[in-house]
């Protein structure tokens, strides 16, 4: 008797870790998979910002530095970057720029060739601390003046 009683409780236990443990582990897959989406809009949010940037004047998108980091800030009903750091949350997001070069003959960009000062390449980036680590999800895209 007492050995089935003791059977019967191992088994409920070994039963009631298993399934703590699985629901542990799908909450931590729902917080990772509920931050990948929220940077996922981060993401296209910077990218919009630096479009508007560019909408408002050209001379906002070429007048940065190349390498540079900077912050997307929503101040005053518009779009600026600042180079101080600034967080969303547990977020943080950057924006760089790099110059374009384009082939000579055929205009295409290249990795060789001349300058063009019409288009940057932009690399908008998105980091924030998940399980003691540092996830990281970036999006690139060329930006070029189209008012000019």
């Amino acid at each position: 008797m007492v050995i089935e009683v003791l059977i019967a409780v191992s088994i409920i236990a070994v039963s009631i870790l298993a399934a703590m443990t699985v629901a542990q582990k799908s909450v931590q897959v729902s917080r990772q998979s509920f931050h990948a989406t929220q940077a996922s809009f981060l993401l296209e949010e910077g990218a919009e910002a630096v479009r508007v940037l560019r909408d408002n004047a050209w001379t906002n998108i070429s007048a940065l530095s190349a390498g540079a980091n900077y912050y997307p800030v929503f101040s005053s009903g518009t779009w600026t970057l600042s180079l101080s750091p600034a967080t969303i949350g547990i977020f943080t997001r950057t924006i760089s720029l790099a110059n374009v070069n384009r082939d000579n003959s055929s205009k295409d960009i290249s990795v060789s060739g001349s300058d063009d000062p019409g288009t940057k390449l932009v690399t908008v980036t998105v980091s924030w601390p998940e399980g003691g680590t540092t996830v990281t999800k970036t999006l690139q895209f060329y930006i070029l003046d189209i008012f000019s």
